[in-house]
């Protein structure tokens, strides 16, 4: 599928999940974790669809994909080795999916957080725009719920299915635009101002 431009569809959300490289415990010396795959969906509110998916394999620098992490997301390291840079993730964000004129959802906080941790060190421009969801929160106030549910349990909370394998970023983001779709549905879902690009 193809990037719509954003001049076009004023009513469209990008959600966004990340894996990245993770140990069973502490990692080894020197590494930390790094974003291995930005999973994207193009959610139109206003159509009530996912007209896009998108997923973007990233060449980590400074660790490598444990077997813990295979079993968790599926990748390898050979995979992710023939991935791009995480500079070269975030230029593909901001030029073919509008990332710094569109708002961007994620399931909690962590994916946005990992992005300003990378993108703290020199190299890499953060690629999104001042306007983020939290995806989970927005659907906990929805349902009332005293937690915030993991993306599958929320999908059971909705009666929606998991498609595709949990913990693969193109999946993940496909399901958690499901969970946008049905809070929108009910009415609950923030409407956001049209983005400016930020100073960062």
């Amino acid at each position: 599928m193809t990037s719509v431009p954003p001049e076009r569809h004023p009513h469209l959300l990008n959600v966004i999940d990340v894996e990245a490289t993770c140990w069973d415990g502490q990692p080894p010396p020197g590494a930390v974790s790094e974003i291995i795959e930005v999973g994207l969906t193009v959610v139109d509110l206003a159509a009530g669809e996912r007209i896009a998916r998108h997923g973007i394999l990233v060449r980590p620098e400074r660790s490598s994909v444990s077997p813990f992490c295979t079993e968790l997301t599926g990748l390898t390291q050979d995979q992710v080795a023939g991935g791009v840079s995480f500079a070269e993730a975030c230029r593909i964000l901001r030029d073919e999916h509008a990332a710094r004129t569109r708002a961007w959802a994620s399931w909690g906080d962590y994916d946005r957080k990992q992005f300003e941790r990378q993108c703290a060190a020199p190299g890499a421009l953060y690629p999104f725009g001042r306007t983020h969801i939290n995806a989970k929160a927005v659907f906990t106030g929805s349902h009332g719920l005293r937690r915030r549910p993991g993306m599958a349990q929320a999908l059971g909370v909705a009666g929606l299915p998991l498609e595709g394998p949990h913990h693969r970023g193109e999946d993940d983001a496909w399901n958690i635009a499901a969970l946008v779709l049905h809070v929108a549905g009910r009415g609950d879902w923030p409407e956001a101002p049209r983005e400016e690009p930020s100073d960062r």
